[in-house]
């Protein structure tokens, strides 16, 4: 089974953010891929200032119309999609992430459980975290969300790995403070720190970041997508500051078969 990582770029506009999503996720699903595989926030970036009148209008409902289009295109093309987005739940806002299956049924809801992806003195009545880690079972096996600063939390990851899933889905945005899109810095000081809780996690992971585009110059997220091993071991990667889709074959990645150095598409 092919899986898709697409990084893809966020703008200002979610109408248009959801036509290029959809724009992409064709053009991966014609290079065979049956799981797509998006960032955390992928409709809007995670371009909250821990204002709910700025915010919420950002949050999704779901089910609501955006997850209508997705789980519309599922039913047509038949196929797995994983998305991260900011969800607005009577009035509270989540950082969540979705998975919908080919016949666009809502598969697995994850709410992130780590609080960082808003400020402290944000108002706990409105920015809210999960408190459930749960797995779903799919034909290429079960499959369980962490989002971003999940993975450096203890016991967020000690929890994890007590519910055994055969795959980790990992959405997250992350960016250096200075704009760059610095694949050495990447690769040298942030990417093992990376490696080093999959392999506490101890399931093949697939993580996907968004590029974050010219209309929101404060959102400076900064790409890439990486299918890693159980072990730690980047089996294949797409690089920092492009936009594409990185097609990894998860027969292959489960049997450490991928060569490290393979690109993604697009």
């Amino acid at each position: 089974m092919q899986a898709a990582l697409i990084v893809h770029g966020v703008e200002a506009d979610l109408t248009a953010n959801l036509a290029s999503i959809l724009s992409m996720a064709a053009e991966a699903v014609h290079c065979g891929a049956e799981l797509l595989v998006f960032s955390e926030a992928a409709l809007t970036g995670l371009v909250i200032d821990d204002d709910p009148c700025h915010d919420l209008p950002l949050g999704q409902e779901i089910p609501g119309p955006a997850t209508e289009t997705l789980r519309s295109f599922c039913q047509e093309q038949h196929v797995w999609l994983a998305i991260g987005m900011l969800e607005r739940d009577h009035g509270r806002l989540y950082d969540s992430a979705v998975l919908l299956d080919p016949n666009g049924s809502l598969r697995l809801k994850y709410r992130r459980n780590q609080p960082q992806w808003h400020g402290r003195n944000a108002d706990p009545d409105v920015y809210r975290q999960g408190t459930d880690i749960c797995k779903a079972q799919t034909p290429f096996g079960s499959v369980a969300f962490l989002i971003c600063g999940d993975l450096f939390d203890d016991a967020i990851l000690s929890r994890f790995r007590k519910l055994k899933p055969g795959w980790l889905l990992f959405p997250f945005a992350r960016c250096f403070s200075d704009g760059s899109y610095d694949q050495q810095r990447w690769d040298s000081e942030e990417l093992p720190h990376y490696l080093d809780r999959v392999r506490m996690a101890g399931v093949p992971t697939l993580m996907v970041n968004y590029l974050g585009g010219n209309s929101l110059p404060e959102d400076k997220s900064f790409g890439g997508a990486f299918a890693v091993s159980a072990q730690g071991e980047v089996l294949a990667s797409h690089a920092l500051g492009e936009k594409g889709i990185l097609i990894v074959d998860l027969e292959e990645m489960s049997n450490k078969r991928m060569q490290p150095t393979a690109k993604g598409r697009g």
